[in-house]
């Protein structure tokens, strides 16, 4: 019996010696935490300020992007300036716990999961503010480049943003992937394939268009030119995703030519019907 409580006596004044030993380092890291909390919470009003008064805030809603944000009740400069206060106010819990010096695999995890948390409000911070940057670049190339296209095809301008744009897209997002550590070999085939199906959108729809605009007799097949041409980004774009899975490729080839074959037979009526048209004409 006496052996019991001089051990629980002994445990108690062991973890009152380690209290007070580490009283000084919980107090100093929650100064640290709650420093960074308002410190990150001025920094931010800053940059919301900032945003607002050079009229940054002002162009990105000219953009379709900044008009999907307020369609969502979204505020762009309160939105980077929140992420950037979430930025500041974890690097500081980041500081307080090793400052803290937890021992042992938990303390270990609660650091990395700190730190990885940091560097996912990073990323998020560079992919709201680089996807409305890229915007703007991509409208205004495109507004250069638009003086070698005829004024009555503006449909062609805004086909060669899209695709500037999802270009521009693709190369912040491995920029972004970086920054969060993920696989190259997993990401970077997944991000070719999601710019492939996306160039396929925008190619699909605006280019039909386009020439259906000016070939009245091309309406009949508008419909299965923008299905086609559609088709073929999106086999790309699943090339891309599943080329790392061995044997992957073997049966997008399979399907791309059966694809073309299916495509080229129900070519011959359409091309039949638009001969006996033009010939009647």
């Amino acid at each position: 019996m006496a052996g019991i409580v001089e051990a629980i006596t002994q445990s108690v004044e062991t973890a009152v010696s380690y209290t007070i030993l580490m009283l000084p380092k919980i107090i100093a890291a929650i100064i640290i935490v709650l420093a960074g909390y308002y410190i990150g919470k001025s920094i931010g009003q800053g940059v919301n300020r900032l945003i607002e008064r050079v009229g940054i805030e002002r162009i990105v809603d000219s953009t379709e992007l900044g008009k999907s944000y307020r369609k969502a009740g979204i505020d762009f400069s309160e939105l980077v300036g929140n992420l950037v206060w979430a930025f500041v106010a974890l690097i500081s819990l980041v500081i307080a716990l090793q400052f803290i010096g937890i021992g042992g695999l938990a303390g270990s995890a609660i650091i990395d999961a700190a730190t990885y948390l940091v560097r996912v409000v990073g990323a998020v911070i560079i992919l709201v503010f680089g996807a409305a940057l890229f915007e703007l670049l991509a409208t205004f190339v495109a507004r250069q480049l638009s003086v070698a296209i005829p004024e009555q095809k503006p449909e062609l301008v805004d086909l060669l943003k899209d695709i500037l744009f999802v270009g521009l897209l693709a190369f912040l997002l491995r920029m972004v992937f970086n920054i969060l550590l993920l696989p190259g070999e997993v990401i970077y085939p997944l991000i070719l394939g999601v710019v492939a199906i996306a160039l396929g959108i925008a190619v699909s729809e605006k280019l039909v268009e386009s020439i259906t605009e000016e070939h009245e007799e091309f309406k009949p097949i508008a419909g299965f030119a923008k299905f086609l041409v559609l088709l073929v980004f999106l086999i790309i774009g699943i090339s891309g995703i599943f080329g790392f899975v061995p044997g992957a490729i073997t049966v997008i080839e399979k399907l791309a030519w059966s694809v073309a074959i299916a495509a080229a037979l129900l070519l011959i009526p359409i091309m039949y019907y638009l001969a006996k048209k033009l010939v009647s004409q």
